[in-house]
């Protein structure tokens, strides 16, 4: 078994490992991960033999599920979803049916995500009852409320996404909804943005404003949309921006619709009503003398695609409807967690082509390798229910699972793993951590602990003089805010070439960035590729999670990239 870090122990006590009535702890970290294994592979015909091996790939924290699954496998919740979509429609039963089905998947500690391009505009006619009504934004703050008062599974605030589409008649009231950073703080916001219009502000023109009840249509300059998006993207990180005409050219399921949302976070498109559960392989753990161990990391891959597929069936949730859409479709959402770390193991600085090239390597390999398991899963067990309607039966013959890979924020599996998050860079080398019983650590990077105690920089790095590291450590050392915006762009770019859903990633910018910056970064993700796109101007929030100060301090749950405290999911 692996050690785990102090903070991280503090972490698995506060919210993961099992307590009894008078909330005494009666479970270790080992004996939570046998919970977790012995109930998701219960599902197996081979149980005895999955529970092991699901077991030991958590244990050496080689792979870690979601945290609902962690949270809440075995026990009588038994909700192990992380990523939940709900509808919004135009009718004051329909609205407030969702906003129930959010309490009670929020409840059971899953996130959800909404489109709430349907409701009609502030200010239109409803002829029933020949009043006004009040708007899409009017509505995110009922659900804000509602969110504020039911933690997630009771361990976690609840988390949101909402989208609204560029064309829908108020974006710009959708778009400075979070101007005051009171209101909506159990949201994230993003606009789904088309490739019209990203072509309209390229060529400068006329954008439609659509209202679908009344059939009006307003002209405004595409330009100044997105002036506006950029601008208070600057000032307090949103709105993020979901590129959906490219998450609806890649859904193989395109006979169900058009997907409008994501989760939370931005990583998981989803139909309506349908729900993903999400792993993590920590790749840091598969670098030995500095090589990448191929073969033992295609082993991994293999077990846990099974584990996320097994999960779907031990699932215990939260709606009917939802249980019937996911096992219908049966996505699941593998990625990686520890890049950064990986990287520094293969001395690759993070901000250079060789990296880029490494990512592209990296998740051409998981993403294989998770195709050849589904196969045979699928052979094993059967395709997805909706598999020979798919734009996948033109090209396999059997296929589990309609969706294989994600990359997400992974900000507490990260933690309990001892890695940097997901696939963004170092945050920082050296800085003090509030652990959540209130006492403050210092914390350094592992990797960079080793390197000095072999260049014989080591009493340099405990007296926190960074300015003193060598040259080419500082370059293979590199943090959120040395790397320059286009290669957080860039490297987001390498893995969504071969990640089925989207990938969640921050773009860190110093306090002194402009808005220009910002309008590079949102117009570079559009044209490399992305599905979606976040940013964080460090200080543009005054609650923000890491503090930049001469101690850089990190709260106990941050692990690298938002900085929000919002997309910690």
């Amino acid at each position: 078994m692996e050690k785990f870090s102090f903070n991280a122990i503090k972490l698995l006590e506060h919210r993961y490992l099992l307590k009894d009535e008078n909330l005494k702890i009666i479970e270790t970290p080992q004996q939570m991960f046998e919970r977790v294994a012995k109930h998701v592979a219960k599902v197996e015909k081979y149980s005895k033999y999955y529970e092991k091996k699901f077991f030991n790939m958590m244990n050496d924290l080689e792979f870690l599920p979601n945290s609902p699954t962690l949270m809440n496998a075995g026990t009588r919740v038994g909700q192990l979803s992380a990523c939940f979509v709900l509808p919004i429609e135009d009718s004051i039963p329909k609205i407030f049916e969702s906003l129930k089905d959010m309490a009670v998947i929020h409840q059971s500690g899953g996130g959800t995500g909404f489109n709430f391009s349907r409701l009609r505009p502030k200010g239109t006619l409803i002829k029933s009852t020949m009043t006004k009504t009040t708007g899409p934004v009017s509505f995110m703050k009922i659900f804000n409320d509602v969110t504020d008062v039911i933690k997630q599974g009771g361990r976690r605030r609840g988390a949101n996404m909402a989208v609204l589409n560029v064309n829908h008649p108020d974006i710009i009231e959708f778009v400075d909804s979070k101007l005051n950073m009171n209101e909506l703080t159990n949201f994230n916001i993003s606009v789904a943005v088309t490739d019209d219009f990203m072509n309209a502000v390229k060529n400068n023109e006329m954008h439609k404003l659509v209202n679908s009840k009344t059939n009006t249509v307003i002209l405004v300059k595409a330009k100044k949309i997105f002036d506006r998006i950029v601008r208070n993207a600057w000032k307090t990180g949103e709105p993020g921006l979901i590129f959906i005409d490219r998450i609806n050219e890649n859904n193989p399921l395109k006979f169900l619709g058009n997907i409008e949302s994501t989760n939370p976070c931005g990583e998981q498109p989803l139909f309506e009503y349908e729900s993903c559960n999400l792993g993590s392989i920590n790749v840091s753990r598969f670098v030995k003398n500095g090589k990448v161990e191929w073969k033992r990391l295609a082993t991994v891959v293999a077990f846990a695609v099974r584990f996320l597929d097994d999960v779907i069936d031990a699932n215990k949730y939260p709606l009917k409807k939802i249980e019937k859409i996911t096992k219908m479709n049966r996505k699941i959402g593998l990625g990686v967690m520890g890049f950064a770390d990986m990287l520094v193991k293969l001395n690759i600085p993070y901000n250079s082509e060789k990296a880029l090239r490494m990512a592209e390597k990296l998740m051409m390999f998981v993403r294989k390798h998770a195709v050849q398991t589904s196969i045979r899963i699928g052979k094993e067990k059967g395709s997805f229910t909706n598999f020979k309607k798919s734009e996948l039966a033109k090209k396999y013959k059997h296929m589990r699972n309609a969706s294989l890979t994600t990359i997400a924020p992974t900000g507490s599996i990260s933690i309990i793993a001892g890695c940097s998050s997901g696939i963004e860079p170092l945050f920082a080398l050296s800085y003090v951590r509030n652990v959540l019983d209130g006492e403050k650590l210092v914390e350094v990077n592992k990797d960079l602990v080793e390197v000095a105690k072999k260049k014989g920089f080591y009493d340099d790095l405990v007296k926190g003089r960074l300015d003193k590291l060598p040259k080419d450590v500082k370059s293979l050392f590199v943090t959120a805010f040395d790397v320059d915006a286009e290669w957080h762009v860039k490297m987001q770019a390498a893995f969504q070439k071969y990640t089925d859903a989207a990938v969640s990633k921050t773009v860190n910018l110093n306090k002194n960035a402009k808005v220009e910056d910002v309008k590079r970064i949102y117009t570079m993700a559009w044209e490399f590729g992305c599905k979606g796109i976040t940013v964080y101007r460090d200080k543009s929030r005054k609650n923000q999670v890491l503090k930049l100060k001469r101690k850089i301090e990190a709260s106990a749950e941050y692990s690298g990239g938002c900085m929000t405290g919002e997309c910690s999911f």
